[in-house]
C-alpha cells in the first residue's frame, strides 16, 4: 500500500507518522517520569510537548528519504504538506515559549 507514486499516500503518510511518533515520544516522556529517571523541573515551559512535537514532525523527513531514494516524487509532496502545516501550527502554538 505504501509502496506507491501517489499524492494521497504521501498524504496519509505525511499525516499519521508525525501523529503516531508524538504519542510515543510523549508516552516515552511520561514513562520515564513514572519511574522517577526523568524529572520535568528546572525545563522551560512546556518541554515536553514542544519536544516530542518537533521530533515527530521530523521523523517526516525520514519518509521523505526513503521515497526520495524511490523518485517517487508525488509521495514524497504528499508528505512535504502536512509537514509545513505540521510546522505552522507548531510555531503558532508554542511561540511563546520558543523565545
Amino acid at each position: 500500500m505504501f509502496d506507491r507514486n501517489a499524492l494521497p499516500t504521501g498524504l496519509l503518510i505525511g499525516i499519521a507518522l508525525p501523529i503516531v511518533g508524538f504519542l510515543v515520544l510523549y508516552g516515552l516522556f511520561s514513562a520515564l517520569e513514572s519511574f522517577n529517571l526523568m524529572s520535568s523541573e528546572g525545563f522551560r515551559p512546556l518541554f515536553r510537548e514542544r519536544t516530542s512535537a518537533i521530533v515527530a514532525i521530523a521523523l517526516n523527513a525520514l519518509a521523505l528519504n526513503h521515497y526520495q531514494k524511490k523518485r517517487y516524487t508525488e509521495t514524497m509532496r504528499g508528505i512535504v504538506v502536512p509537514t509545513a502545516l505540521y510546522v505552522v501550527v507548531w510555531i503558532v502554538l508554542f511561540w511563546d515559549t520558543i523565545f
